[in-house]
């Protein structure tokens, strides 16, 4: 700034005020506000958002800490994230909670020396208790999403799971279903709430579950392909598969192909999330599409407006948003009695 100052023949606060866009008492002159922009172009300025945070001052960062940036799911809320920040003017700044779960991991492990305006938790994080301890004590706003089992102790959002489970498992009813099996990934924090809303689904309308209906699984797609074999292998096996997350649907499909299971004639398959791909399985996946961009919509609204006013409460809070049931090509009524 002092360069500029000197090229463009201006006091340093007349330049700060002009690349700050900054209201003056005295209103700056739109030829000498042209001239600093120049010069700070033709001497290549860039503003030092780390700098900026060390004297106070906005950094125009959101700080985000992804719970497990494998999971094609948060791939594509991190992509809405980066969307939906910079529409607000902000740049993001990612942050990754390690695998191993026993490492005592900080805050300032995780986003390093950087300087944020507020920060963006994605996924449980209650495996990490010293991370947690720190975002208690932070100067900046911390907004959570998708915390499953975690204690309320931020401005939250999160999905209605409960609500898109019987959404799927109904259509599935009205096909004609009565066999219909659930795959439960393994999530961070034990979390249950689908398979519960499947069990209590269940109940509700046939009086129970079939034994060994209900499977449990990594999160991953050798563990949905593992789950259907044995799910297929029982004396009376399921019609359709209702699934906790896309991620295992496909594995699923995998393993129906592979054991001449034809989906949706012999097998419906329905999923949850609607991740990127889940369109373009073959055949195309029916699903729960998560409100990805509605709750991190709202989630940078919310943490924008608490940077802005420092002085705004942050009590915890939850807000819920509902899936919505995308009906594709692999649910079909059952052929087989």
């Amino acid at each position: 700034m002092r360069d500029i100052a000197a090229a463009a023949a201006v006091s340093q606060s007349t330049v700060s005020r002009v690349l700050n866009n900054v209201p003056t008492r005295v209103p700056i002159a739109p030829e000498t506000r042209e001239r600093v922009i120049q010069t700070s172009r033709r001497l290549g300025y860039r503003p030092n958002p780390l700098a900026r945070g060390l004297r106070g001052a906005s950094t125009n960062l959101i700080g985000a800490v992804v719970r497990d940036f494998s999971d094609p799911f948060f791939a594509g809320a991190i992509e809405a994230l980066v969307v939906e920040s910079m529409a607000h003017g902000y740049n993001v700044v990612l942050g990754h909670a390690p695998d191993r779960v026993s490492e005592v991991v900080s805050l300032t492990a995780v986003l390093e020396t950087r300087h944020t305006d507020a920060i963006i938790l994605l996924g449980d994080m209650q495996d990490y208790p010293q991370l947690l301890a720190d975002l208690r004590q932070s100067l900046v706003p911390v907004v959570a999403l998708w915390q499953g089992t975690s204690p309320l102790e931020f401005p939250t959002a999160d999905a209605d799971d409960r609500a898109g489970i019987w959404a799927g498992l109904g259509h599935l009813e009205c096909l004609g279903h009565r066999r219909i099996a659930f795959v439960s990934a393994e999530l961070p924090g034990d979390y249950r709430v689908r398979e519960d809303a499947y069990l209590d689904f269940m109940r509700d309308r046939f009086g129970d579950a079939p034994p060994d209906y209900l499977r449990r699984c990594p999160n991953t797609l050798a563990g949905g392909d593992a789950a259907l074999r044995l799910l297929l292998e029982l004396p009376q096996p399921p019609t359709a598969v209702a699934t906790s997350t896309d991620l295992v649907a496909v594995g699923v499909l995998h393993a129906a192909h592979s054991l001449g299971a034809t989906v949706p004639e012999r097998l419906s398959v329905v999923g949850f999330d609607d991740i990127l791909i889940a369109a373009h399985t073959v055949p195309a996946l029916t699903t729960l599409r998560m409100p990805i961009s509605e709750i991190v919509g709202h989630a940078i609204a919310r943490a924008v407006s608490l940077a802005r006013e420092p002085d705004a409460a942050r009590r915890p809070s939850l807000d819920v948003f509902e899936p919505t049931l995308i009906v594709r090509d692999s649910t079909a009524p059952p052929t087989a009695a």
